[in-house]
């Protein structure tokens, strides 16, 4: 700062030109090539006038189903940063042995482990989890559109300002060198000076306002906005576990908040609540983050569970085995997810009966979820099973997830976890619960909800070689991590001494080229699919024949969902309306009540990631400027009366009768 004039602090805060990381090759390569792409695909919209079709139609959309879309958009591209990351850990540690120090020095190896950490729970399973929730539920409930759609509109803009923020790390500074809990006091000033603590700070918290904000609207819809006839025992199990899942995330999301601005304010005030010395305790935050962390875990697992549960009865023509048991099971997970985080430090001198307590916690909690995978195979049992992909999905899932529960239950047992914490057999069990459940389940979820979002099927060529691409990769990306961890190997590490661990690492790092090769699959299936939408066409709305409400509209759904709320008899709703023969009523049509779109939530996003990174950058004045003109516009957003409309009784009528006929000509 010595150079720069005396005004300059004032101005731009502690932003110099030395923060721009021209020195290192990899991220001016990243940078140009991000340049690039997103030039080229500026010019593309620009050239097509698309701007203000995205802007009238998605960007400032409050259909539940347009931004649950965005959500899963926002998921997939934040995959592809993601796993760039693992790609690089992956490659460094297959090479850095003895004498070859790597390609990636110590310093930015520490911020690739923890932004890929950050990205892929708080970025990746998180935006798709909620992109399902989003899409799936009011159609399952027979609901027209969430409770507040407003609000849904500004959580998933305030998530796009947590990626925002974190992407920015990328190209001015740095992110993060603390892991993705960044426990104190590592994280606190004295031993990370930089912005990278910053930038992960206010990202955490900007984010988790809207996913907060989420979990609220979305349990005001399950509980509030449910069609006449389904009381809560005849609620889709997908449903079931999204209320659970948003319960979870409003009871402990204030609590990672709490905690962030705890640590924010060690940082920029200079309290001593994590501190070594003068009265802070590093413990205390631990404990406080692992209150968040391990709920969190069920956060994006809980959904799958719904997720398989509909897959199985859909794919195997008959009602799911055991539908109060499974409504027992994740209620009980749901409450038992909070009494087992400090199984994450047994190692920490809790004390023989305090690490007891969790320890017998956490193999209880086992219990309901293994009740969830007999209900699965139960099912299956005498069921007519079609392979189709979301299928395919769910029979790897459970062999995926019994390896990855039972290393779990070993973990469970202080004195193995003794042995074993901190090392790579914990980084494979982790990665082994959250592919194996969450991102299988996530891609289950995309192709058996894929015709009901956009009217045809994906292709199922390009769709089987992901499958066996993530499948295959997978185990041979982390079966070696478990040897390794049990050969006492620590995790975070980015160079070793002993090069009998090559081989290991040499075959985790192939296991990542395939996975690469899925993901990339799972691209080439969207893009064929588009381009052969014609031939992938199912006019009859349902193309599974599927068992829930949601498939008891046209694909893609109408802006009203439903043009008459239906009446729900049974927990098999579209089932049992199709048993009772079913038809599509062509009058009594009445004008529809909508909400109008607004750029409100995009406007205040986008202040508050301008006062994100000014406080990252301590330029004090745009921050302030900023969080004012947060408040001025929700003030003004708040005023503005005329945010709904009708949609004429006639243009439902047309709408309903052109589905009918396109209804009555499939079926011929």
């Amino acid at each position: 700062m010595n150079s720069y004039p005396d005004w300059w602090p004032l101005v731009f805060g502690r932003f110099t030109f030395e923060a721009i990381p021209y020195h290192e090759p990899i991220l001016v390569a990243t940078f140009a090539a991000v340049a690039i792409g997103g030039l080229g695909l500026f010019a593309l919209i620009t050239k097509l006038g698309a701007w203000g079709y995205l802007w009238r139609e998605w960007f400032t959309s409050v259909d539940h189903k347009k931004i649950g879309i965005m959500y899963m958009v926002l998921g997939i591209v934040m995959l592809l940063r993601g796993f760039a990351d693992a790609l690089m850990m992956r490659g460094q540690q297959a090479i850095a042995f003895g004498a070859n120090e790597g390609y990636l020095p110590p310093h930015h190896y520490d911020q690739i482990f923890t932004a890929h950490g950050v990205i892929m729970i708080f970025f990746v399973a998180m935006p798709l989890v909620t992109g399902l929730m989003n899409y799936v539920v009011p159609l399952q409930i027979g609901a027209r559109d969430v409770a507040f759609p407003f609000l849904n509109n500004f959580s998933f803009w305030m998530t796009v300002g947590g990626v925002v923020l974190v992407m920015a790390s990328l190209f001015v500074g740095e992110f993060a060198k603390v892991g993705w809990l960044a426990y104190p006091p590592l994280s606190g000033k004295a031993y990370s000076p930089g912005v990278g603590m910053d930038y992960y700070l206010w990202a955490l918290q900007i984010a988790g306002v809207g996913t907060t904000l989420s979990g609220i609207n979305l349990i005001a819809t399950i509980v509030k906005m449910r069609a006449p006839g389904m009381d809560m025992m005849k609620m889709p199990v997908f449903t079931w576990t999204a209320l659970c899942t948003n319960v979870l995330i409003v009871a402990s999301f204030p609590v990672l908040a709490g905690t962030v601005a705890l640590l924010t304010l060690d940082r920029y005030v200079g309290t001593n609540f994590f501190t070594n010395d003068l009265g802070g305790n590093p413990m205390m935050y631990v404990n406080l983050i692992w209150i968040w962390g391990h709920p969190e875990v069920y956060i994006l697992i809980l959904p799958c569970f719904g997720i398989y549960s509909e897959v199985a009865s859909t794919f195997c023509g008959k009602r799911l085995f055991g539908y109060a048991s499974m409504v027992y099971a994740t209620v009980v997970i749901t409450i038992l997810s909070y009494l087992v985080w400090l199984h994450h430090f047994f190692t920490m001198g809790s004390g023989a009966s305090v690490n007891s307590f969790f320890g017998i916690t956490t193999m209880i909690i086992s219990i309901p979820t293994g009740a969830k995978i007999f209900n699965w195979l139960f099912t299956m049992y005498r069921g007519r099973i079609r392979f189709e992909l979301p299928m395919m999905w769910l029979l790897a899932f459970m062999i995926t997830f019994v390896i990855g529960g039972m290393t779990g239950v070993m973990l469970a047992v202080p004195p193995a976890d003794f042995v074993l914490h901190n090392s790579l057999f914990l980084i494979a069990h982790f990665h082994n619960v959250i592919i194996g459940g969450v991102v299988f389940g996530a891609f289950a979820g995309i192709n058996y909800w894929f015709p009901k979002a956009f009217g045809f099927k994906l292709d199922d060529f390009w769709g089987k070689m992901s499958f066996w691409f993530w499948v295959i990769g997978f185990y041979v990306a982390f079966m070696p991590l478990y040897v390794l961890g049990l050969m006492g190997v620590t995790r975070r590490v980015n160079h070793f001494d002993d090069p009998s661990l090559q081989i290991w690492f040499v075959i985790a790092a192939i296991g990542a080229v395939l996975i690469l090769f899925g993901i990339l699959s799972f691209l080439v299936q969207i893009v064929v699919s588009v381009m052969n939408r014609e031939k992938l066409r199912d006019v009859t709305g349902d193309p599974w024949n599927g068992r829930t409400l949601e498939w008891a509209t046209s694909s893609p759904p109408p802006a009203y969902n439903f043009a008459f709320t239906p009446m729900v008899h049974d927990h098999d709703s579209w089932a049992d309306m199709k048993k009772r023969g079913y038809q599509r009523p062509l009058e009594g049509f009445r004008p529809i009540h909508m909400p109008k779109n607004t750029g409100a939530g995009v406007i205040i996003s986008a202040f508050a990631t301008i006062c994100g990174l000014a406080l990252v950058w301590y330029v004090w004045w745009l921050a302030a400027l900023s969080f004012l003109a947060i408040i001025v516009t929700a003030i003004a957003h708040s005023f503005n009366y005329d945010r709904d409309y009708n949609i004429p009784a006639e243009e439902v009528v047309r709408e309903e009768e052109r589905r009918s006929r396109a209804l009555a000509a499939a079926r011929v």
